[in-house]
């Protein structure tokens, strides 16, 4: 399963950046000063107490080992899948019992040192070892293996799944423990990146419960996966917070997700890298689609994991659809489906699904923004808003690439241009110096622009709906007008 685990940040605060230097304070500097070993005795309080009313909230957010595993080893970590036996009860059980017998046994022999001179010395050193054990152990693992590996056994990761059961027995949790929670179920893309990014490796959007959350017990609360879900569905909630977000939650667009049976009858390559896969429907024969939404294509069984493309064919009889994808360096999903999807394959295909992108057609003026593979919707889009809807008057599409020979269907747009002229397409290159096309961006097309009275629509890169955002909204079109799908998770309020 090469590259499917991901690197990638998990320190969101400063105590999450930083509490490793308190490791490596009590696991070094405790050699020459043990008295720092004392300071242990606060984390287990500290962890002990939380555990009983959020769970393992505190290995998520405040263990210095785990600041340590995921600032300083994750860089340098092989990062690879967490051996079964390591992650099973019975390892967790056994070690557990192991550490307590040898801990127990080094804190009876300090104390019969009691009012000596050396006693805080003598106990501030068991503390001090078992954090050097720990530093150099889990260390091992963390590089060699997975830098939470150590976190599977922790003898502290035990005594907070305990302390939490009891705070389950007595019903506190309930009200005080925030769990990863899904929106909507029905827009979860099945991508797997939550659990691709989990530092336990867990697989969060296999497992919602009917309450729409996440309650695997070695959860850490951790907010990795949150921050990484590209649909930007997940958030960390208390079961009553869920259960509203549930009842809130608006499926317009999600409310004809299937499963699809569909056969591989077309394969076009339009670049090197680049290709449109055309599916024909097998059950159902017929699929009613809008154009501006995304299918998932399933690209293997375990774990499940889906990839979703926008739709960039116009098909009036609903009875196949195409995707444009492009090749990505390194890329897990388009790796699988350049290399093992072929002509005649049967696949299995979910959807259709979104809403983001389906034209308003009250509307009487649209403009479409684009960038890199982001055309891929607006190839069916404008021919769709042009044909059906009665009120248009202007339709304007901004096509930014790098290099002239990048544009996809640009002879299509061309001629869609002289064949209608409610329709303008605006194609810009950013580094091609050869091109006789205008140089720049969409975003410098867009500061030129009358935008009064227009819906806008964009897709593509991050950092150009951030620029062409602000663009818009200092020239005045409203944010409720505002519509983006971006190939990056993006966080921008309407």
């Amino acid at each position: 399963m090469d590259n499917y685990y991901i690197k990638t940040n998990r320190t969101f605060t400063s105590i999450r950046r930083n509490a490793w230097i308190f490791t490596v304070l009590v696991a070094i500097g405790g050699l020459w000063i043990p008295k720092l070993g004392l300071l242990v005795i606060l984390i287990m309080l500290g962890l002990t107490t939380t555990s009983f009313f959020t769970g393992r909230y505190w290995c998520g957010n405040f263990c210095p080992h785990g600041s340590l595993f995921d600032r300083i080893t994750l860089p340098i970590s092989f990062n690879r899948k967490i051996p079964k036996f390591l992650k099973s009860k019975y390892m967790a059980i056994g070690f557990f019992i192991f550490f307590m017998f040898n801990f127990s046994r080094k804190l009876i022999k300090a104390f019969n040192t009691w009012g000596s001179y050396d006693f805080l010395d003598r106990l501030g050193l068991v503390f001090v070892t078992t954090y050097l054990m720990v530093l150099i152990v889990g260390g091992l693992f963390a590089v060699l293996i997975n830098p939470r590996t150590w976190c599977q056994f922790c003898p502290m990761g035990s005594i907070q799944k305990l302390t939490h059961k009891l705070g389950r027995m007595v019903g506190v949790t309930e009200k005080t423990e925030k769990k990863v929670t899904i929106e909507n179920i029905d827009k979860c893309h099945g991508c797997g990146k939550c659990s691709r990014v989990c530092p336990f490796q867990l697989t969060p959007y296999l497992e919602f419960g009917e309450d729409n959350q996440f309650h695997d017990i070695n959860c850490i609360k951790c907010a990795t996966c949150i921050e990484n879900c590209p649909a930007n569905i997940l958030s960390l909630r208390t079961k009553e917070e869920a259960l509203e977000l549930k009842k809130n939650s608006n499926p317009i667009g999600y409310e004809n997700r299937q499963k699809i049976k569909a056969k591989i009858t077309d394969i076009k390559e339009l670049r090197e890298d680049i290709r449109e896969y055309t599916f024909s429907f097998i059950s159902p024969e017929r699929v009613d689609y809008k154009a501006g939404q995304f299918i998932l294509i399933k690209i293997q069984d375990e774990p499940k994991a889906f990839r979703a493309y926008s739709i960039s064919s116009f098909n009036k009889d609903g009875t196949k659809l195409s995707v444009i994808i492009k090749k990505v360096e390194r890329g897990y999903g388009t790796n699988i489906i350049f290399n093992n999807f072929k002509l005649g394959d049967i696949v299995e295909l979910e959807g259709p699904m979104g809403n983001e992108l389906v034209a308003d057609n009250s509307s009487e003026k649209i403009l479409f923004i684009a960038n890199g593979i982001g055309i891929t919707p607006f190839i069916g889009l404008t021919k769709e808003v042009l044909t059906n809807n009665p009120n248009i008057k202007d339709v304007k599409l901004l096509d930014g690439q790098r290099y002239e020979d990048e544009f996809l269907y640009r002879n299509y747009f061309q001629a869609l241009e002289k064949e209608d002229e409610r329709f303008h397409y605006l194609p810009i290159v950013s580094r091609d110096k050869d091109s006789s096309l205008k140089r720049g961006y969409v975003t410098h097309l867009l500061e030129d622009m009358d935008l009064e009275g227009y819906k806008v629509y964009m897709c593509g890169s991050k950092n150009m709906i951030l620029d062409s955002y602000r663009i818009l909204l200092d020239k005045g079109v409203k944010e409720e007008d505002i519509f983006y799908e971006s190939e990056e998770r993006i966080k921008l309020k309407h």
